[in-house]
């Protein structure tokens, strides 16, 4: 009896091992865990900037002068109004231009008359001079006769063109495509040449203009890279010009940049930011697609090494392509969960940690 007594404890602990290891097992399979794909905070080198306000310009801005005298007839367009390229803008009364073309004209055909009467003169001579009935001088002055002839033709020949141009000048014709920003003339009026009668400017080449510190030159210009900061992003400027002497009343240099073409909502006469490479400098870097970003909170989720997982606040500055500088919150090392949303999932199953 007494051996009995001490085996059946013994069977009863090993049926309770055994129902722990199922139940265990059991309970494993129901926690749901969710593959998290994480990585490393850490410094990478990245470019040190600095940023200056530069003023946006059209490349493309110019006055239009009359260049024939004359009244306006009609003005087609007004500030504000956008033109196309060629397109006519000013009509000028073309009357003395007209008569003058003609005239011009008619002298050309005179002209062309006299050089055909010169050569066949010059046939004539060149026949009889070889036959020997007519002496040398004929001879020459016949030759003379047709070379004068033949220059009053070309000459005539330019007056045409002169006369024809000026006619063409009686209607005032747009450089290139753009906006008028301000008009001089109305119809009516009498025009002399040089005289200003309206100004565009171009919206589709534009270019920004810095005034950078004597100071900071050097890196600037052993760098020379440059992005304009726009409300639709950042911006890579297709060239940028540094003037080889710096104002002397300022002690600045002025640094151009020229825009691609597109619309950046800058328009000429903004203030713009520009930021201007200096050199590099270790940063704290995440990709950009591990960044939670919900109204005011910015933040990472932070795995820690018991697998917890918990949201985590930062402070963050620019992006760098797919990485972004993490300036406050984080510690080198550190890892984070690169997807945001699985992140969030994983810890509402109730198997993370708490919110720090």
């Amino acid at each position: 009896m007494k051996a009995s007594k001490e085996r059946v404890p013994g069977g009863q602990a090993m049926l309770f091992v055994l129902a722990l290891l199922v139940t265990g097992s059991s309970l494993a399979q129901d926690v749901p865990r969710l593959p998290l794909e994480t990585t490393v905070a850490q410094l990478e080198l990245a470019p040190l900037e600095r940023i200056f306000d530069g003023t946006v310009e059209a490349i493309n801005q110019a006055t239009v002068a009359a260049q024939t005298a004359g009244r306006v007839a009609e003005v087609y367009y007004d500030v504000d109004d956008f033109v196309e390229a060629g397109t006519p803008i000013i009509r000028f009364t073309d009357v003395e231009q007209a008569a003058g073309a003609r005239q011009a004209e008619a002298q050309l055909q005179e002209a062309i008359a006299r050089a055909t009467e010169a050569d066949d003169e010059f046939t004539r001579a060149e026949r009889l001079y070889e036959a020997g009935t007519i002496a040398k001088r004929d001879f020459d002055r016949a030759l003379t006769a047709k070379t004068a002839a033949q220059a009053q033709v070309k000459a005539a020949q330019s007056a045409v063109k002169s006369a024809r141009q000026q006619v063409e000048y009686t209607l005032v014709r747009a450089p290139y495509s753009g906006i008028v920003t301000e008009r001089f003339v109305e119809a009516g009026e009498t025009v002399s040449v040089g005289q200003p009668l309206m100004s565009g400017l171009s919206l589709e080449s534009l270019r920004v203009t810095v005034d950078i510190p004597q100071q900071i030159m050097k890196p600037v210009r052993t760098q020379m890279q440059a992005a304009v900061l726009t409300d639709e992003g950042r911006v890579q400027p297709t060239s940028i010009t540094v003037f080889p002497y710096a104002n002397a009343t300022t002690n600045t240099f002025t640094v151009r940049l020229e825009l691609p073409e597109g619309q950046f909502n800058l328009y000429p006469g903004m203030f713009t930011k520009v930021a201007f490479v200096v050199g590099e400098s270790q940063r704290l870097m995440v990709p950009t697609s591990a960044i939670l970003r919900r109204s005011e909170v910015t933040g990472v989720y932070v795995v820690g090494s018991d697998q917890s997982v918990r949201l985590r606040q930062i402070r963050v500055g620019r992006e760098f392509g797919e990485s972004t500088e993490v300036l406050a919150g984080l510690e080198p090392g550190e890892t984070i969960a690169i997807n945001p949303v699985m992140a969030g999932i994983y810890i509402k199953t109730g198997t993370a940690g708490n919110h720090d």
